[in-house]
Parts: C-alpha cells; sequence; structure tokens
C-alpha cells in the first residue's frame, strides 16, 4: 500500500511541477517525475508476490503467473515517454534561441 502511496506522491509533484513553475525545463522535469510515477504504478499492478514468469509448464496454475501486459505496455510507454521528451527538449532550445530566457512569462511578454 505504501508504494501506491509512493506512486500519489510522485504524481502530485510532477502535476505541481507541469502547473506552478514557469520555467520550461522544469516543466520537463516535471513531466518526467509524472510519467515515472504512472509507469510505477502501472509495473506495480502487475505485480504479484510469488508468481512465476507466464511460461506454461506441468503443475502450474494461471493463478501463480504475473501479468505481462502491463510490463510490455510500460516499455512501450518509455519509449513514447522518451520521444516526447526530446520533442519537449527541442522546442524548448528553440524557445530559447529566439527569446533567450526559460521564463513563460517572459516569453508571452515579447511575442515576438
Amino acid at each position: 500500500m505504501s508504494l501506491y502511496i509512493l506512486c500519489l506522491v510522485l504524481f502530485a509533484i510532477g502535476i505541481y511541477c507541469l502547473l506552478v513553475k514557469k520555467n520550461l525545463v522544469k516543466k520537463i522535469v516535471g513531466l518526467g517525475i509524472a510519467e515515472y510515477a504512472l509507469n510505477l504504478f502501472f509495473i506495480l499492478l502487475g505485480y504479484k508476490s510469488g508468481g512465476e514468469a507466464p511460461i506454461l509448464s506441468r503443475g502450474l496454475t494461471a493463478n501463480s503467473f504475473v501479468d505481462p501486459l502491463p510490463q510490455a505496455l510500460i516499455l512501450t510507454s518509455i519509449v513514447i515517454g522518451l520521444a516526447v521528451t526530446a520533442l519537449m527538449a527541442a522546442i524548448t532550445l528553440r524557445l530559447y534561441e529566439k527569446y533567450r530566457t526559460f521564463d513563460i512569462n517572459e516569453i508571452r511578454r515579447l511575442k515576438g
């Protein structure tokens, strides 16, 4: 149960960074924290204490297997998250080249 609370705390920290911080780099870090909190949550949902790999053999029942679907989905999520982070970093660098600041309020004020 405490790991689920950790996931919630990490997600809250990530959302806080996204909503409150004005620095674009801090927003990217906040998105990464929220993303990894969700990944951890889904991995925890698929975990079973004492579970076996889902390979059929004699003497094993379907109840003793660990669910492999969350693991496969999280691998896909990690790849997509890396691509989104790279895109956000590239856009942030372009904004910095144009406005010479990472502050969102300053970029909105300049409007150029």
